[in-house]
Parts: C-alpha cells; structure tokens; sequence
C-alpha cells in the first residue's frame, strides 16, 4: 500500500473514533521552526529538533510538568527498593497508536534498545545492568551500581512497542552516522497524544489527536489542550518565518530572530512569550590529536596546550556578544549549565576576563607568536544567532592572530561531521533533560573509553583522569557529598577550560494572540497542554 494511502486511511480512522472531535470543535496548530528532525527513531538523535517532534508522539517512562518536575507517565510509581534496583509500577489499559496494548514487555525493550550501539541515548540508561519484566505491569531495572537519578533518566527515555519494532526489522536504533535508512527514520508508533499521519523531510509534519490518550483522563494540575491537529514546517529564513506568523500563515513559532521581538511585539494579532533555557552555548577542541585534522600546523595541536585554550577565552568580548548579536536575551556564564540545574555553584561561574593583551602574551609563551590557523565548525539555524557569534568570535581572535575559517551548515549535516569526530574545534548547545549535573559531565567531559553514556558528546576527546574520577564518584554518591564532588568537578572545569563557555539561552517564542502554550525551560513545545480560542 502506497505511503499517502496509508496516512490517508489513519487519518480517517481516528477521526471515526469515538474520542475524536466533531469538525465543528477542530483546532489546528501550524508550528514553525529553523531546523526540522533528521530521524523519528525515537533512540537515534538526543537533540532538541528532534525530540520536541518525538515527544508529541511518544510518552516517556516518567512525566515532567510545565516546571520541568517529575510526573507520573508510562510508569504511575517509583521506588528505590534496594541500592541497586529500581521498581516501576506501569499503567494499565495503555493502547500504542496501532492498537497494540502496551505492557511491561515494551519497556524492558526500550530499555535494551536505548543501550544499543548506534543508541544517542545511552546517557539515560548507563547504570543499567538489565531490566526484568516481574509481570505485565511491573519492571525491575536492576543497575551496576546505586543509582539515585534513575527517575530523571527514565524522564527522558521514550517507550516502543516491542512488537512493532520486529515486524519492521526495528530493534536497534538508526545509525545516523552511516546514514542509515531503515523504517523508524519516518514511521512511528507511540502512546502519545498525538499520532503521526504524514512525515515530509524539510517539507512537513502532520500529527493528529489521539483521542485515547491516557493523558486526556489524568488531572495533571495542567490545563488540558483542545489540539485536534499539529501541522508543524520547517522554515529556515528568519524574514520568512515572522512573516508567516503576522500574515497568519502559522500560528506558533519556535524561535523567532531576536531582531524581530519589538516589532512582534508591537503587532497587535501576535505574543512574545519569554523565559531562560536549560541550554549553554559553547565551543570545544579537539585536544586528542598530535595534530589537528583542519589546522596549519603540522605535527602540532594548539588545543592541546591549556595556554592556548586560555588565550582564545581571554580574546571574547562575551559583553559586545550579548548587547549586539544577543540583544541581551542572554545569560553570561563561566560555567557548564545554568542555575535550574542540580550542582549549579555561583561560585564557580566565572568568567576569564575579556584581555587581548593577556590573550596575545599567552599565545607568545604557548610557542605561536605569529598565531596559528585551524576550522571552527558551527551549525546556522540550530541554536539562537549561532552563525552571528560565531563570525563574531572569529573576528575577534583574529585581533590576536588566530585565523579561524568559519564552516557554518545546517543542523543535520553539522550534527553528522562534529559525531564522525571530523572536527579541529566546534560550538556547541547543550541542554540538561535531567536537571542534573551529571548529565553534562558525563556526556561532554569523561573520556570516551566504550562505557555506556560516557563522553558521548565529547567530540573534542578531551580526556582528564582527575575529572573522570570525580564523574563516577557522582553516578553513586548521594546528598552532601555529590554536591561536594559536583563543585570541585566545576572548580576543575574552570581552571582546565576544555570548553570556553559563552552564554545560557534566553528563549523566546512567538504566537498568534488567540494560541496559548505553556513557555517551558527545555524550550520543547508540549501541544497537550496547547489552547486554541
């Protein structure tokens, strides 16, 4: 049966469906963003284009509020009943979009699935040693040491249908590295609220109303949205995308350009919603290699050399960043993730001060006078500006003779070099689903020796057996002393600079006057909660 005709005939289906709603009571959201998902493998891509798509259509093991706190989902309980086993209570009489029941069988296999090679989210479930089914609606997850966040983890893990997943030659994850094609890169099947009934790569996302939804019957503390359907288009120019918002040609944009807020404001049929994200923005170096793949100096690596690192963070004026290109919808920091985050120590963000001075006489004392010359990569419609900071930067390290060629590209070919580890230095938002330190730690700075989640998205390699003791003492400690251990991995970061920190996100998202969605920290858009009058 041909693609259109199967999405044609599920469309139909669920609008014949008890729950659905009459025509007269329909309410269709026509979103817009920069960037579209690479994948709809629900276990391939840990990054926020494609999640904020996939958790339309997919539940996770624990919920999370408009507060980011944690609420009952998939699973309805949780409870730490030994050091190392975890127990969750599933609910029942849960239905995945194409009819299958979904029972503890699918969790188990989530789980497995997530702790797959070609996995990007094996930073969810690293401490997991196995999880058992003890009947069709309790799971064991027994791990290979204490684990205390587990609940924060499985707040990010999406559930498959295991059944589903076999029919369609489906039990591992898309390796996008390889760029490969397999079922799950544009089918889906979730308990969520939504269900998907077209998918057009760069082109369109149509999700409708699932109206058996567990949610719908769950008094959340939330008010429940009257979506009936999601037409979500990726929109990648700035001018074009505002331009849809006032002509009403969409409804609801993500991330509006910065230069554009005042004159949304000042519409009349349009809102700005604003808040801070749980996002920093960073660059990052290869400090592995002898030499670098994409630099002028043979047999050398700069990056390698703390000096170095050092004078390329002493050469940004973070403050002209923030008041020109940020238009100061920007936090400055010195540190690896904002305050929302658990571990986050004020003490410990602080900036090396803007000094071209300093920065050229580290330079001299680190062996290049004259400079050197290497390749920033970037992404240019991925995070808020990126390509303008990082012509920014780059301009500014050339007043201390660092020549840096910008290679700025698109979220989805970007994603896939900086993942080969063909990249010399790169920039970098990371966001913290768990509202814990450890997931930044873990995934940007242990090093990269196989063990599940570790230095999965260190692609610099940057390696520092002191910092990779104090991130296995944080995966069991507890209470007082993790916070301990937190802060002395903060002091570390600071003094080692393998990143140079730039600056949380402020986000804003732009509406028609008669949309209505809760602004959420993780910047992800939760149309169950969405209104339209």
């Amino acid at each position: 049966m041909k693609k259109w005709v199967r999405a044609a005939l599920a469309a139909a289906l669920v609008a014949m469906s008890a729950g659905a709603m009459s025509a007269a009571e329909a309410r269709t959201v026509r979103w817009a963003a920069s960037g579209d998902p690479n994948t709809m493998d629900p276990h391939s891509q840990n990054v926020g284009t494609v999640s904020m798509v996939l958790q339309q259509i997919y539940d996770t093991v624990i919920s999370r509020g408009p507060d980011l706190s944690l609420r009952p989902g998939l699973a309805t309980r949780w409870e730490q009943v030994e050091p190392t086993r975890w127990r969750f209570t599933l609910r029942q009489g849960v239905k995945f979009h194409e009819g299958e029941s979904f029972t503890a069988a699918d969790l188990v296999f989530s789980i497995e699935r997530a702790l797959q090679p070609t996995s990007n989210y094996g930073i969810y479930v690293d401490t997991v040693e196995r999880a058992v089914a003890v009947d069709d609606h309790t799971v064991d997850v027994i791990t290979k040491v204490p684990d205390p966040i587990i609940p924060n983890k499985f707040g990010s893990l999406f559930v498959m249908s295991r059944s589903w997943a076999e029919r369609h030659n489906a039990t591992r994850p898309q390796n996008t590295r390889a760029r490969e094609e397999m079922y799950t890169v544009r089918s889906t099947n979730g308990t969520g609220p939504f269900r998907m009934t077209v998918r057009e790569p760069d082109v369109r996302t149509v999700m409708v109303r699932n109206p058996d939804w567990w949610g719908w019957s769950v008094d959340e503390g939330t008010p429940t949205g009257n979506i009936t359907e999601i037409v979500f288009r990726p929109i990648s120019s700035d001018a074009t995308r505002v331009a849809a918002l006032l002509s009403g040609e969409v409804d609801f944009v993500l991330d509006p350009p910065l230069q554009d807020l005042n004159r949304l404001r000042s519409a009349g049929n349009v809102r700005v919603l604003e808040g801070p994200e749980v996002r920093t923005i960073f660059f990052a170096f290869d400090t592995s290699r002898e030499e670098l793949l994409y630099g002028d100096q043979r047999g050398r690596n700069p990056f390698r050399d703390l000096r170095v690192r050092q004078a390329l963070y002493h050469a940004i004026d973070i403050n002209a960043i923030q008041r020109t290109i940020m238009r100061g919808q920007s936090v400055i920091t010195g540190t690896l993730f904002p305050q929302q985050v658990n571990g986050y120590v004020r003490e410990e963000d602080v900036r090396l001060p803007y000094d071209q001075n300093r920065a050229r006489q580290l330079l001299t004392e680190a062996g290049y006078p004259q400079g050197f010359g290497f390749t920033l990569d970037c992404s240019n419609n991925r995070y808020i500006n990126d390509e303008q900071i990082c012509q920014a930067v780059v301009a500014m390290w050339a007043r201390i003779g660092v020549r840096a060629n910008l290679n700025a590209m698109p979220l989805a070919p970007f994603f896939a070099k900086i993942q080969r580890d063909d990249t010399s230095a790169y920039m970098l938002g990371w966001g913290v689903p768990t509202l814990d330190a450890l997931y930044s730690f873990q995934s940007l700075l242990a090093t990269r020796n196989g063990a599940q989640g570790d230095g999965i998205w260190n692609y610099g390699r940057y390696s520092n057996p002191r910092m990779d003791e104090l991130i296995q003492r944080m995966k069991t400690e507890s209470g007082g002393t993790r916070l301990e251990t937190i802060r002395e991995a903060l002091r570390l970061y600071r003094e080692d600079v393998p990143h140079i920190p730039l600056h949380h996100q402020v986000i804003p998202w732009a509406m028609r006057a008669n949309f209505s969605i809760p602004h959420v920290a993780n910047n992800q858009p939760y149309m169950k909660w969405a209104r339209m009058e």
